[in-house]
């Protein structure tokens, strides 16, 4: 074991020059993971306001224009504009103009005054499919309302039947940042971690200082752990700026533990930085190790949980959930930032982070002894 670890200290000294000097590497470390959770935080957003209407109302009473005003002041419609036929409606749906249409018949107010069934069309746009069903949630909750005040004030009743009153837990406004940034940190962690190892490896080979290092006293333990102390410490540095982003900029409360997070980093980003140090001993060249790295990336930006829910994958791609460490990582921060969670809570997806590491870096131990030594 000491002859494994052999010469640590050496080569973790050496690798920190030549990190600290490679500006074009602390540059693509820092600065995508940075724009990314700008990025993605501001742009995701599973809640869209503002849906542009258009309006054909036939019927132009007082009645129609209390049910125009009952959509727009909902916030999730914006009224851009009026037509003067189906056809006209129609149209300007199919050119993308508005994602919805309102067309109010024109007996409208009639049947309503006279207590019979009143009818409006709703036409949605569905080439979108979350927009349009925020459209068609937004456009059947007014007119559920309408009728239920109606039915209350011919009833007589001040209240309803049944009522329930649901409460939203950790994150009350349901806002979209506070889902996807935590997760946009995994996903950005990964991008600059994983490649940075791996470049740096296959790096050393084609200049063939690489060689140079194997026939030195050192043990292949310590070559690899040296490669790597660099890497993990800015990474926990971008981590640490992630996190403060996460809080100053996007106004997200963290309500666990920060230790719980820098453990949980920590462990995160030793099994990147030894996935990329396996697929340095795959790749050939610098074209390799990139194509390898992004094959990765996609099953991790889909099947971690990032943007849907694990739970309605398929078995075989939530199978493949199981061994990205991006799954169990997104899962702790989500658990520690918005749900406060404890130790005991998170020990699982923490456990499994650490396994997943030990196990990468015993497969990079035999490889790297095999195809470079």
């Amino acid at each position: 074991m000491k002859a494994l670890f052999r010469g640590f200290a050496a080569i973790v000294y050496k690798e920190f020059i030549v990190v600290l000097r490679d500006r074009t590497t602390l540059f693509f470390m820092f600065f995508p993971p940075l724009l990314q959770i700008i990025a993605f935080g501001f742009a995701l957003d599973n809640d869209p306001k503002h849906l542009r209407l258009l309006l054909y109302d036939e019927d132009r009473t007082r009645e129609s224009r209390a049910l125009v005003e009952a959509f727009v002041n909902t916030m999730s419609f914006r009224l851009v504009g009026e037509v003067h036929s189906a056809a006209e409606l129609a149209s300007a749906l199919r050119a993308g103009q508005a994602t919805a249409g309102l067309q109010i018949p024109p007996d409208f107010s009639r049947r309503l005054r006279a207590g019979r069934n009143a009818q409006v069309q709703v036409l949605i746009d569905g080439s979108n499919s979350t927009p349009a069903l925020q459209a068609l949630n937004t456009a059947m909750g007014v007119a559920f309302r309408r009728s239920l005040g109606t039915l209350l004030a011919q009833s007589g009743r001040r209240d309803l039947p049944v009522e329930v009153r649901p409460q939203i837990l950790y994150n009350p406004a349901m806002k979209s940042p506070n889902f996807f940034v935590p997760g946009v940190i995994g996903i950005a962690l990964q991008i600059a971690t994983m490649i940075s190892t791996a470049l740096s490896v296959v790096r050393e080979r084609e200049r063939g200082t690489l060689e140079q290092l194997l026939v030195s006293p050192m043990g292949k333990g310590a070559l690899m752990l040296g490669k790597l102390t660099p890497y993990l410490f800015i990474a926990m540095v971008m981590a640490g700026v992630l996190v403060a982003v996460l809080h100053f900029v996007f106004f997200i409360p963290i309500a666990g533990s920060l230790w719980a997070l820098a453990v949980g980093s920590l462990a995160y980003i030793f099994a990147l930085l030894c996935l990329g140090l396996l697929i340095s001993t795959v790749a050939q060249n610098h074209m390799q190790a990139l194509q390898i790295s992004m094959a990765f990336m996609l099953p991790t930006i889909f099947f971690s949980g990032f943007i849907f829910p694990r739970e309605t994958l398929p078995w075989i791609f939530y199978a493949i959930s199981t061994v990205l460490p991006a799954t169990y990582y997104i899962e702790l921060v989500r658990g520690v930032v918005l749900r406060g969670a404890l130790f005991s809570e998170y020990v699982n997806a923490l456990v499994a982070l650490v396994l997943i590491g030990l196990t990468l870096f015993a497969v990079c131990t035999m490889r790297f002894r095999r195809t470079i030594g």
